[in-house]
């Protein structure tokens, strides 16, 4: 066989392993039932076995709390970059609290403190599940990290807050535990005590917002104490303190932030995990993207959105 032959059968080899990334292996499993509703987590990870226990990725769906799925095609590349990292990667269920409900404002907002309490409760229950189960899953429990999508971004940021002041809710995790990380794609913080404070040190934060996001307050609605304090405001908070954070603030662009970054930004949400989590850097970085190619609708809003 002559040399030209020889490099074309190597290549042709060789294709399918860059081609085609080591297979992932996703598994459900049922971790509550409430209200009558079985609630599933599905997890994802590499086929390699690894002999240490590996970090998890916690993921909770967006949706408005009134929709969405939690193994919806637009989180697969998520799913599958982290799992192929070696996270053991797991999406879940959480009860939808605003279905049939008018959309949430300062003056309607027990609907929506009802389903941000109700998908806390629910991370907190599957929290709790791999915790009992993580020598079974290979999990290393001291580095959970908590992420999200919108409502789920909300509702990652209440869990972290809600922990580190010890609230009544918080009470099915150990005492000792807290997530080792939050990454929130437009998120924010329901709080009646004013811009929220925190008891212990939050995890370190990857905030991800669009500055003209309508839907998910970039930086808060407030009357008096009570509103909804988005990534702007919870990262002035963690500046002021002292927190660990990165900050993305996407310019001109609305609610899209909640999903792109999931599949324009991995290279980045990997380094975080790497350098905040993992290595405990203590940084504070804010970074203003300004895209020009982007096209971004920015008029929906919490009236459009709940018809």
């Amino acid at each position: 066989m002559n040399r030209r032959k020889l490099t074309a059968l190597f290549i042709v080899l060789l294709t399918p392993l860059f081609l085609y990334p080591e297979e992932i292996r996703k598994e459900t499993r049922i971790f509550a039932v409430k209200d009558q509703q079985e609630l599933k987590m599905d997890i994802y990870s590499s086929c390699t076995s690894s002999v240490s226990a590996q970090p998890c990725l916690l993921f909770v769906f967006g949706g408005g709390f009134k929709e969405g799925t939690r193994d919806a095609a637009l989180y697969t590349d998520y799913f599958r970059y982290f799992a192929d990292k070696g996270f053991q990667v797991v999406s879940i269920d959480y009860r939808l609290g605003m279905k049939g409900q008018k959309a949430p404002g300062i003056f309607n907002n027990k609907p929506l403190q009802h389903a941000i309490a109700l998908a806390v409760e629910d991370v907190y229950s599957a929290t709790n599940y791999l915790l009992q189960h993580a020598d079974e899953l290979n999990i290393d429990t001291s580095r959970i990290i908590i992420s999200g999508s919108s409502a789920g971004a909300m509702t990652v940021l209440q869990a972290d807050y809600e922990k580190r002041d010890h609230r009544e809710t918080t009470r099915v995790l150990p005492d000792g535990f807290q997530y080792a990380g939050v990454i929130a794609f437009a998120g924010s913080v329901f709080s009646k005590e004013g811009t929220p404070s925190y008891d212990t040190a939050p995890a370190p934060t990857l905030f991800f917002h669009g500055s003209k996001d309508k839907l998910v307050p970039y930086n808060k609605t407030r009357f008096f104490k009570l509103g909804v304090f988005g990534s702007k405001s919870l990262a002035k908070r963690f500046k002021e303190q002292g927190y660990p954070y990165t900050f993305y603030t996407m310019e001109g662009i609305g609610h899209d932030v909640s999903e792109y970054p999931m599949t324009e930004f991995l290279p980045e949400i990997e380094q975080f995990i790497r350098n905040f989590v993992f290595d405990k850097k203590q940084w504070m970085l804010e970074i203003y993207l300004k895209d020009k190619f982007r096209k971004s609708d920015t008029s929906t809003d919490p009236g459009s959105y709940y018809k």
